[in-house]
């Protein structure tokens, strides 16, 4: 199963909220970075979508954002274009506590007919963050970044997106402030 999945972080960003790099945060003895990369560790092939040279991350292929500073979706199409075929397990740096049964369990999930596979949130829907994408979406990203759109909600059509329920609020944890981490090491 893992091994038709590239992963793909996407750690572009520049951590404004955070007022530090986010990447190198560290929880419980790891930084950020590690933990989503942890999570992520079976797939047949691994993308850290960064700027050249920022971060060592052993098993990771290093993958300069092809649009950036225009957010996840560009990140998105990066990550697809680099995958080539199949199916991207894309997530951003921020999401430390996801593990590899979340991943599997979205696997499990994909259809004949899907385009992306979202774990959803009992309270905020479909998290397109952590979750899976096929490459045949890229012409569509492509398209839309280039009209000026930055939602990564948009990726993918609603009736191509299999959507999951019932994981753990746990894997829904986003560190976007150093509250946000500090609350996670209590």
């Amino acid at each position: 199963m893992w091994t038709e999945v590239t992963a793909v972080i996407t750690a572009g960003g520049q951590s404004r909220r955070f007022g530090a790099d986010k990447a190198r945060a560290v929880l419980a003895g790891s930084t950020l970075l590690e933990r989503v990369a942890g999570s992520l560790s079976r797939a047949g092939r691994r993308i850290l979508i960064a700027p050249p040279g920022k971060y060592l991350l052993p098993g990771w292929e290093a993958v300069a954002d092809g649009r950036p500073g225009q957010g996840p979706l560009a990140g998105l199409e990066t990550a697809l274009k680099h995958a080539g075929t199949g199916w991207v397990a894309f997530a951003g740096v921020d999401l430390p506590l996801l593990t590899p049964a979340y991943w599997e369990t979205l696997l499990q999930a994909r259809t004949p007919d899907s385009q992306s596979v979202q774990a959803v949130h009992p309270a905020r829907g479909p998290q397109p963050l952590a979750a899976l994408y096929h490459v045949s979406l890229l012409p569509d990203l492509t398209r839309m970044l280039d009209a000026g759109e930055r939602r990564l909600r948009q990726a993918a059509p609603p009736s191509r997106t299999a959507l999951v329920s019932g994981l753990s609020e746990r894997s829904f944890v986003n560190v976007n402030t150093p509250d946000d981490l500090n609350s996670l090491q209590s």
